[in-house]
């Protein structure tokens, strides 16, 4: 698995504190969205130049640590 703290940061003073690409004003709630709703990672690297498929992949990264710790929280 990805090592998403090197590229995702969480900041009260952007996005209202919500996980955001460090550099951007991107939130990994965007980058999720735009997956989910059949958007490919080459169209999100064209339309999103400033983001990497590292930046990417640590979204996705993320996500799944965010569930597993809330699967095994329940």
């Amino acid at each position: 698995m990805i090592n998403f703290n090197k590229y995702i940061e969480i900041n009260n003073k952007k996005r209202f504190g919500k996980p955001i690409i460090k550099g951007t004003r991107i939130s990994v709630y965007d980058v999720l969205s735009w997956l989910s709703s059949g958007m490919a990672r080459n169209e999100i690297l064209t339309a999103y130049p400033e983001l990497s498929m590292e930046q990417i992949n640590a979204c996705l990264s993320f996500a799944a640590k965010k569930e597993q710790k809330h699967l095994y929280a329940s």
